[in-house]
């Protein structure tokens, strides 16, 4: 999966710049970063919504194989306890840098 696909066109500017030795301003990395998370939280959204459909369209009967809604669902699922796992990380340093002596 190409780079730009992940985090947008925007985020992979930010990214040459970095790797030609300039360093982004504190705003721009902030600007990249919450992009990138935003990104990162659609797309979790857009497999949970992937999953609904498959799943409504088994109940209702449709022509849909199960091992495909099973596939959707567990995608689903892991992009959302991956996503889970990232934020109890970040929680987790916030917490530590507060606990910190100036």
């Amino acid at each position: 999966m190409p780079i730009q696909s992940i985090l947008g066109a925007s985020n992979a500017a930010g990214l040459m710049k970095m790797d030609r030795g300039i360093q982004p301003t504190p705003f721009e990395a902030q600007k990249e970063f919450g992009a990138y998370l935003k990104d990162a939280i659609q797309e979790v959204n857009v497999k949970q919504i992937e999953s609904d459909k498959m799943t409504q369209k088994l109940i209702l009967g449709e022509n849909v194989d199960l091992h495909n809604v099973m596939i959707t669902a567990q995608k689903a699922s892991i992009a959302l306890n991956a996503t889970m796992e990232v934020r109890n990380k970040v929680v987790e340093a916030y917490q530590e840098i507060i606990r910190m002596p100036v």
